[in-house]
């Protein structure tokens, strides 16, 4: 198994894998380190990664981006609308108020989820990652956004395990950039922690966080963002702009074509790019809508003027951190800038005004939460040993408890988990409760959640149970804040104490719910005696309570087997349509490379009939292929194949066979050379008998050369190379065995003929070796 770190992102995806020597960024079918975030649906098949991108363009309404804004959204949320607005593909609300993508495949419309879309990025990317390693793939660490809810967590792991990952933790971009940063670093100051600040411009979203570090462990002092604040809004400055400049000065409308949106903003995107290097960039793409080339200019001062708006916001999460994490300004030791949309100079400089330095990009600004995110899952997997290195990661939002709609005070305020609370946390709350309850996480302060994500989180139903005293009935409730950084409670216990004034016992108790039995057991505690001498038993009941959780908008468990159900159907339409495709490429080759070698290579092996058959058969083929062939099943294809080949396969045969069957002639030759000059150590009767044999292979061989050498070339050999081999196996064979026959007297004999004059001693035969040529062994042998 292998342990690998997975960084989704809104536009690109990367993956990295540890391995003995390190932390690899794998590489894509394209050789790249980036694989497109996209799944495109064609009439019969799905592209994902390199393959979505390439048919984008074809396929743009069938084409799914940027679903990692989508998931675990409602589609009533205001951001959610917005971000709909821009896409091309068609959406509605589902019955539980999420999204759905509605989608044309196999003839048909679909109706997809985004968790099911992003299940489907997932299994992509494992299908890449173990091809690359050649090893499966279970383990892994998935980067996510510190701003996401628990309901977007879940719809995470909901997508992982549809995809057959088993995520051992969700880990926050900047946590994860820290770690392959900190974790190298070896010039932290001994005097005190070292506290760096990482801002992560995304695509869409920007990060910011504050790290301290110290010798063998790293601590997040605060998470801050601004989840509307990425490369992809600098680009959409540069798309209005052009397409206002376009309307005026070509009379188009860029918004009312989808194709042409498409490769305006893909334009925008390259041109700020240019910009970030040079002070000026022109903008050109031909046959943009209606059959007009537009041309477009602008300088990166008047870039920045437009965009002013964009760079004072990232002021915003960067003050927010710092004062999160109860520091100032002057003691971020320093600045680390990541992230693809970071690259702009405008937003270096000012990021080194706000913070008074200059930021640093000495870690790989699209590679470093892949990179982290490996390294952590191989902390936790077995399967690797790393030194010790303490991550001590935190949650961006304060939660709450609501016992029965009745927020449940913890000191001054209803907030159980603080903003800042360390993960993984658990709190044990103790209850007086004497039956069903419920307990309802929420986010305590909404001023600290994205704009429109609901307070709610989830619901979790204590029960059904019932206490035989309420008065002294008490529930203990473990509330944890797992790795994930989702609320789940982990358990619930009923303890009951009973006095009985009778003596000292100890029983057990089952306690039968919904007709099954639950262990439970009593434990009793030392009696005292009373005052007026009766002895009072004391025993404390304890009970497992059953907990359920209801959260509207995840997956249940029979909803998750259909999505896995349906995924490895659309896997298997997709291999399908792969190997047709293959199995077409196949016959258009072989049609295109045999009517070449036809009229070139083959030229004098086939007669004319032939050659006008073959032609015809090929003709009709390709014109078959761009007809009615088009589209059509494996099994077509392969009959086709097969078909052409009964007619090439004799003049193939034929052409191939006349340069074996020279080579086979001339070994015949020489084998039978090297078998006589063998021979003259054998006995005379021996020696005849093998020579008359040579004799004899030699006079066929010449017979049977003459023969063909007299034939035309487009006719079936009467020598074929594999006669030849035989013949030639049929002498060493012979030859063989008289060797043997002279070893046997030679022993009997109890001397060699080499030492005849020195006196008995066995005959010594040496094998020299074994060689294969042309599918049939030689044995050479030689006397010593």
């Amino acid at each position: 198994m292998s342990v690998v770190g997975f960084d989704i992102g809104n536009e690109k995806c990367v993956i990295a894998a540890v391995k003995q020597r390190g932390v690899d960024v794998l590489l894509n079918d394209e050789s790249k380190r980036e694989t497109p975030a996209l799944v495109c649906f064609g009439e019969k098949q799905r592209f994902l990664g390199s393959a979505a991108a390439a048919s984008a363009m074809m396929h743009p309404k069938t084409t799914v981006s940027q679903v990692k804004r989508l998931i675990g959204r409602k589609f009533q949320d205001p951001d959610v609308q917005n971000e709909l607005r821009m896409l091309p593909f068609e959406t509605s609300e589902g019955q539980d108020g999420g999204i759905l993508i509605h989608l044309k495949y196999l003839g048909e419309t679909h109706r997809f989820t985004p968790v099911q879309i992003m299940a489907m990025l997932f299994a992509h990317l494992k299908y890449m990652t173990e091809t690359n390693l050649g090893l499966p793939v279970l383990d892994c660490v998935i980067g996510i956004p510190s701003y996401f809810t628990d309901l977007q967590r879940r719809a995470y792991l909901d997508a992982a395990k549809i995809a057959g990952l088993k995520p051992l933790r969700l880990m926050h971009d900047c946590t994860a950039t820290a770690l392959g940063y900190g974790i190298y670093k070896t010039d932290f100051s001994n005097a005190g922690p070292t506290n760096v600040a990482f801002v992560d411009i995304g695509h869409c979203d920007t990060q910011v966080s504050i790290v301290s570090f110290e010798a063998g462990q790293m601590r997040i002092l605060s998470h801050a963002f601004d989840n509307s604040l990425g490369g992809r809004d600098f680009d959409e400055i540069l798309f209005g702009y052009f397409a206002a400049c376009f309307k005026e000065q070509y009379n188009i409308d860029v918004y009312s074509n989808v194709r042409a949106s498409i490769r305006l903003r893909a334009a925008c995107e390259k041109l700020k790019k240019v910009l970030s290097a040079n002070a000026e960039a022109p903008l050109n793409i031909e046959c943009l809508m209606d059959e007009k080339d537009v041309k477009g200019f602008i300088k990166r001062e008047e870039f920045e003027k437009l965009a002013s708006g964009l760079l004072e916001r990232i002021n915003i999460p960067c003050t927010k951190a710092i004062t999160d994490a109860g520091l100032t300004v002057g003691k971020i030791h320093a600045v680390e800038l990541v992230g693809s949309g970071s690259r702009i100079p405008a937003i270096t400089r000012q990021l080194a005004s706000f913070f008074r330095r200059e930021p640093s990009r000495t870690i790989n600004a699209s590679e470093c939460v892949a990179r982290g995110c490996a390294l952590q899952c191989a902390m936790l997997s077995p399967i690797f040993r790393v030194r010790d290195y303490e991550v001590q990661d935190c949650i961006p939002f304060s939660i709450g408890f609501s016992l029965d709609k009745t927020p449940i005070l913890q000191g001054s305020n209803y907030v159980l988990f603080p903003r800042g609370q360390p993960i993984p946390s658990a709190i044990v709350l103790q209850l007086q409760r004497s039956s069903l309850f419920h307990l309802e996480p929420f986010y305590a302060n909404p001023n600290e959640l994205p704009s429109g994500v609901p307070s709610e989180i989830s619901c979790f139903t204590i029960g059904p149970f019932q206490a035989s005293n309420s008065e002294r009935a008490r529930v203990k409730v473990k509330v944890q804040l797992n790795l994930h950084g989702i609320v789940n409670v982990e358990s619930a216990m009923l303890i009951e104490e009973h006095v009985d004034d009778s003596e000292l016992s100890t029983k057990e108790v089952r306690h039968v719910t919904n007709g099954s039995e639950d262990g439970t057991y009593m434990q009793s505690k030392p009696s005292n005696a009373s005052a007026d001498g009766k002895t009072n038993d004391k025993t404390m009941r304890r009970l497992e309570i059953p907990v359920s959780e209801n959260i509207n908008g995840t997956m249940t468990g029979v909803e998750l087997m259909e999505a896995q159900d349906k995924e490895l159907k659309l896997a298997q339409q997709d291999r399908t349509m792969e190997q047709t495709k293959e199995k077409k490429n196949a016959l258009e080759s072989y049609v295109y490379e045999m009517r070449n070698k036809l009229f070139n290579t083959y030229r004098g092996f086939a007669s004319d009939e032939e050659r006008e058959g073959i032609s015809k058969s090929l003709q009709e083929t390709e014109e078959w292929l761009y007809d009615d062939g088009e589209d059509e099943t494996e099994g077509a294809y392969t009959s086709k194949l097969e078909a052409l080949k009964k007619l090439v396969d004799p003049v193939e045969n034929r052409f191939k066979d006349e340069e074996a069957r020279t080579q086979a002639s001339t070994d015949l030759f020489k084998c039978i050379a090297d078998i006589r000059m063998s021979t003259k150590s054998l006995p005379n009767e021996d020696r005849e008998s093998i020579l008359n044999e040579c004799n004899k292979a030699e006079q066929w061989l010449t017979e049977k050369t003459k023969q063909q050498d007299s034939l035309p070339k487009n006719i079936d050999p009467l020598l074929w190379s594999n006669l030849s081999l035989a013949c030639w196996n049929n002498c060493t064979n012979l030859c063989f065995n008289g060797f043997q026959e002279m070893y046997a007297y030679n022993v009997a004999e109890g001397f060699s003929s080499e030492s005849r004059q020195q006196g008995p001693g066995p005959a010594r035969i040496k094998i020299k070796g074994v060689r294969s040529i042309n599918k049939f062994t030689v044995s050479h042998i030689t006397l010593r």
